[in-house]
């Protein structure tokens, strides 16, 4: 392991065994503070004033085109989608000061054709930055936007792009190509004749983003994709869709974040936190930050709260409380791998209930999925696990990797319990671990390594 050199240059260490614990939590209060939500004018746009029927048949996005562009242009204000079943055939576009809030009742459909999601947009496809089809509620450099209501956005991914990932690995190596080689971005045109998923909601490079209140179900790809946004709010949303790769929400390369309150019954993992892939994301240089994840519940074939595996932009200062895993995979996962680079550090959790999971209840997996096997670990440091209660793990209680030349470092796991597990602990490669009032199968597990 040589070459980890200036990639792990933005972490910082605590001495001793386990993690220095001095007002950790206190932080999330001062974070909490630069997270701005945004304010809109008192004004609906309705978009049955515009023209759109609610048949479920009739195209309602000329409508609600209209709509965004005399919000925004005005000033900005509610874009109203009422009770009823609304079709759109193409995606939206967000714009500056408008809020698309959903009404009790109402459904906006989307199509499954993909030639509706052209012309290609810029956006991020698991990590690497590329022009593809576009998502299906999208935004670009705008700022003070919101989706909020009660009602229900149906992707309809399982009519088609759902379909797609058999199809999508030959883009998918040619893409992660280009990024290896930092190929220019406007030359990463795929879109029509490709086989890349679009995500449902991504807004790229926004600020002041709030989503409050709706349902998404059948999902296309990622759910809530949010790329190199700030102060960004994700409350009382539910996500239903258990379609392959439907993540709940991936905070991608953002920064001030509060998840809570959410929902997230997902085909894939219900929170993953991420910031690019290999050499794309070295170019781009930006972490994810400053998140806050609080009072959800996640059940899921995959995994619970994930933190990886693209993360070389860096992630730290992660707190998250207060939460219920029904079930997963994985509950508190965090995974990189040789290509990656980059850190995982600063990473909070405590009140965590969890009724079962297939693989482990706490992992840490530093070779994820290696593609080129090339030799850029992924620093992981400084992570305070505690008041951990679960049922069942099928595969094992805490596990816990590192490498010779790179080991994990600084963690403390307290007060966890787990009443059934056949292989309570898998330790190597750890430096600084304190297991303080562990009990796994009715058996004290405390210890510290060095």
């Amino acid at each position: 392991m040589r070459k980890i050199g200036w990639l792990l240059l933005f972490c910082t260490g605590c001495a001793g065994s386990g993690v220095n614990e001095t007002d950790v939590w206190s932080q999330v209060g001062e974070i909490e503070k630069q997270i701005v939500a945004p304010q809109f004018r008192d004004v609906d746009y309705s978009i049955a004033d515009y023209g759109a029927v609610a048949d479920g048949q009739s195209d309602a996005l000329p409508a609600i085109r209209s709509a965004v562009d005399r919000c925004s242009s005005d000033g900005g204000g509610r874009v109203v989608i009422p009770a009823g079943r609304f079709f759109c055939k193409g995606p939206v576009v967000l714009k500056s000061n408008v809020n698309l809030h959903f009404e009790t009742g109402a459904e906006l459909i989307f199509s499954a054709d993909e030639e509706d999601y052209l012309p290609v947009v810029l956006t991020r496809w698991e990590g690497t930055e590329v022009y593809n089809y576009s998502p299906l509620i999208y935004a670009y450099q705008v700022k003070n936007i919101a989706i909020t209501g009660s009602g229900v956005i149906n992707g309809q991914g399982s009519l088609n792009f759902a379909r797609w990932k058999p199809l999508q690995k030959p883009d998918q190596r040619q893409l992660r190509a280009q990024g290896t080689a930092v190929v220019p971005v406007c030359e990463r045109v795929y879109g029509q004749g490709h086989f890349l998923r679009p995500a449902l909601i991504e807004p790229v490079a926004c600020d002041n983003v709030l989503i409050e209140g709706v349902k998404i179900v059948d999902a296309t790809f990622w759910s809530i994709h949010l790329i190199a946004c700030q102060n960004v709010i994700v409350r009382n949303v539910t996500v239903d869709s258990t379609n392959l790769n439907n993540d709940g929400c991936d905070p991608e390369s953002s920064r001030n974040v509060l998840i809570e309150d959410c929902f997230f019954r997902t085909g894939d993992d219900a929170i993953a936190i991420k910031s690019g892939r290999d050499n794309d994301a070295w170019r781009i240089g930006q972490p994810t930050e400053n998140v806050i994840i609080r009072n959800c519940v996640f059940d899921t074939e995959v995994n619970g709260l994930c933190i990886g595996s693209e993360v070389s932009g860096g992630v730290r200062n992660v707190f998250a409380e207060n939460i219920r895993i029904k079930h997963a995979g994985n509950g508190l996962y965090f995974k990189s791998n040789l290509d990656r680079g980059g850190y995982i550090s600063r990473v909070y959790v405590r009140n965590v209930t969890v009724d079962s999971v297939s693989s482990a209840l706490v992992r840490f997996e530093p070779d994820y999925k290696s593609e080129s096997r090339a030799d850029y670990p992924t620093l992981f440091r400084d992570f305070l696990l505690e008041d951990i209660t679960a049922k069942r793990a099928d595969g094992c209680g805490i596990d816990v990797a590192g490498f010779d030349a790179l080991p994990v470092q600084n963690v403390t796991i307290r007060r966890l319990t787990l009443d059934e597990t056949p292989v309570p602990l898998r330790i190597r490669n750890v430096s600084n671990l304190l297991l303080d009032e562990v009990t796994i199968n009715g058996e004290s597990f405390d210890r510290e390594v060095k």
